[in-house]
């Protein structure tokens, strides 16, 4: 009888999510009834995954690199965030393991879903990042990476590859472990 509500989360979904995110059920099952109240289709749209994004950085233009983030995250290509994936996206970006976090840039770099990056994807997401970087901390960046394109350059040399060449997931991760500098640069950090 306890199960029968609609708007509880199914079992099968909680122990799912528990085992693969740091989230305690509590936590849970807190942004489920959230996430019911803001999205009662149980979907997040493009539009309104665009509008959280723009709360956490409101200093900034966050729209392209939202739409990145929503496209990495939609598993399934239908268009929407169900509450799963979202709360996978919120673990990922928030404090998910090392490698899995790299498995996710990676995916976020792949704008055309082929399983490689190349230079141009580099730059199409390196332009999306620099937009979150508030002007006057724009100004603050080391000269050979105060635009995207320069950080865009600059992480791409990381690889050892050609400019036609293309990048594939292992060699991703590996280069951006190897390279402190390369992890900085495929993220944001507001300064301190």
């Amino acid at each position: 009888m306890g199960n029968s509500k609609s708007s509880a989360m199914s079992k099968e979904i909680l122990e799912d999510l528990k085992l693969h995110t740091k989230f305690s059920e509590n936590e849970l099952s807190q942004w489920y009834e959230n996430f019911q109240k803001t999205c009662p289709s149980g979907r997040i749209n493009p539009e309104e995954f665009e509008a959280i994004y723009a709360r956490f950085f409101p200093d900034s233009d966050a729209k392209i690199y939202a739409q990145h983030v929503f496209r990495s995250f939609d598993t399934n290509d239908d268009g929407t965030l169900d509450f799963k994936e979202y709360i996978i996206a919120l673990h990922m970006t928030s404090g998910g393991k090392t490698q899995r976090k790299l498995e996710w840039a990676f995916s976020l770099f792949d704008v055309d879903k082929n399983g490689y990056i190349t230079k141009s994807e580099v730059g199409e997401i390196c332009q999306a990042i620099f937009k979150l970087i508030p002007k006057e901390d724009q100004e603050k960046l080391p000269a050979d990476e105060n635009t995207p394109e320069k950080r865009a350059e600059k992480l791409w040399s990381y690889f050892n590859k050609k400019d036609n060449e293309r990048l594939a997931e292992g060699e991703f991760i590996q280069g951006v472990l190897e390279n402190e500098n390369a992890l900085r640069l495929i993220q944001y950090e507001p300064m301190k």
